[in-house]
């Protein structure tokens, strides 16, 4: 790469345990993490509590809602009440989280999990865009052991959370959520945590990332299942 990494992005599946990565990762370097942090700072600013603002992350409206507020621009009674900032919806939320995310980048030293990330600081330099995906069975285990009294519906829960943070990023930045061209590096967390900084830390080349006694940058085998 041709700038200094100084952010670090961390997609992932539901269940891959890609945000307990990102996690291990900001410690290790020493870098903010900006998970949960990001839907507190939207709140802050669209002066809502933060569980309201919890309700709408990585969620786009229903469909009548948004049809109904396409009406609503639409009408002389809402271009003489509530503009578009004052309207706080899945919409607001996402817009923004996305200029949080741009200030983290102008910031740097952070890795930031998910919430369009990649797509909102693409072509950025300095940033290093990783996707974290795991085998079925892996994400099942995950899923029995977290939640065992819905483990008969795994499979179902699991497809369903990432088909909506799929919908989030095509209707926000008109990208796929798992398209490998958005990313540097896609990470199977079969590897294990350490093998993962340890990858990271070679491709970014923030060589004090890589752990004593752990071998060399390992990358995923495959790339992530987008069907």
């Amino acid at each position: 790469m041709r700038h200094a990494v100084r952010v670090i992005t961390v997609e992932r599946e539901y269940g891959s345990r890609g945000g307990e990565f990102a996690h291990d990762l900001a410690a290790h370097l020493g870098w903010r993490l900006l998970d949960a942090e990001l839907v507190k700072a939207a709140a802050k600013v669209a002066g809502v509590a933060p569980e309201m603002a919890a309700k709408f992350d990585d969620r786009l409206d229903p469909w009548y809602y948004r049809y109904g507020k396409a009406f609503w621009q639409d009408s002389v009674s809402f271009t003489a009440g509530l503009n578009d900032d004052q309207v706080f919806d899945s919409a607001r939320m996402l817009e923004l989280i996305r200029e949080q995310i741009l200030k983290a980048a102008k910031e740097g030293e952070c890795v930031i999990v998910g919430r369009g990330a990649a797509c909102a600081l693409a072509c950025q330099p300095g940033c290093f865009h990783v996707f974290v995906y795991a085998t079925a069975k892996a994400k099942r285990d995950w899923f029995t052991r977290a939640f065992p009294a819905q483990a008969e519906n795994a499979d179902q829960q699991l497809a369903a959370y990432d088909k909506r943070r799929a919908a989030v990023i095509r209707k926000f930045y008109q990208q796929e959520w798992c398209a490998r061209g958005l990313y540097h590096m896609l990470l199977n967390s079969a590897i294990g945590t350490e093998a993962m900084i340890a990858a990271t830390g070679g491709a970014t080349g923030l060589l004090g990332a890589v752990p004593v006694g752990v071998a060399g940058p390992v990358l995923g085998d495959k790339s992530p299942d987008c069907d």
